[in-house]
């Protein structure tokens, strides 16, 4: 296991920890995050200090955290629906998403996570991203074009590249 996955794995503890004392902002700007509206879409797109961009799918339950209590998101709570984050390579390292099912972490990227009928799917656009069950520390790297399902549960986490038909149903629900 690599150092920098270590230190994603690290993170997602410390956030699990603060997870419950955070006070979260549901499907509104907020913790520095300011509300884009997009033409006749019901996706909205958050814009975070940082670089942070992210965009939620229409009817998506999720809250943002501040884990270091700087004021600023560093992170997303997210029960239904998916979301299209964009973190710049450098910038608010750490971010982390919180589902029912895992904990994705990243180091600068564009990734996807989607929670529905009880599992949670992450997608990496580009960059790389740690997927962990938030009952364990043992977890996959995904890479660009992988994927992982979560479910709950102690069956092993399989990276999978992802077909395109899959990836495009996705991206579209998210306007990309």
């Amino acid at each position: 296991m690599s150092a920098s996955y270590r230190a994603i794995c690290s993170a997602s503890v410390v956030f699990l920890m603060v997870f419950w004392a955070t006070v979260a902002l549901p499907q509104s700007a907020g913790l520095g995050c300011n509300l884009e509206q997009t033409a006749g879409a019901s996706r909205q797109v958050l814009r975070c200090p940082g670089g942070v961009r992210i965009t939620t799918e229409g009817g998506a339950r999720y809250s943002l955290a501040d884990r270091n209590q700087d004021g600023n998101a560093d992170g997303v709570i997210l029960r239904r629906k998916a979301l299209l984050l964009e973190v710049p390579t450098g910038q608010t390292p750490g971010f982390v998403v919180v589902t029912p099912q895992a904990i994705a972490a990243v180091r600068g990227t564009k990734w996807a996570v989607d929670v529905q009928g009880g599992k949670t799917s992450v997608f990496v656009v580009n960059g790389r991203v740690g997927v962990q069950r938030p009952s364990s520390s043992a977890g996959v790297l995904l890479g660009p074009g992988e994927g992982v399902d979560v479910e709950r549960g102690t069956t092993p986490l399989t990276v999978k590249r992802w077909p395109a038909a899959r990836v495009s149903a996705l991206m579209a629900r998210l306007g990309e």
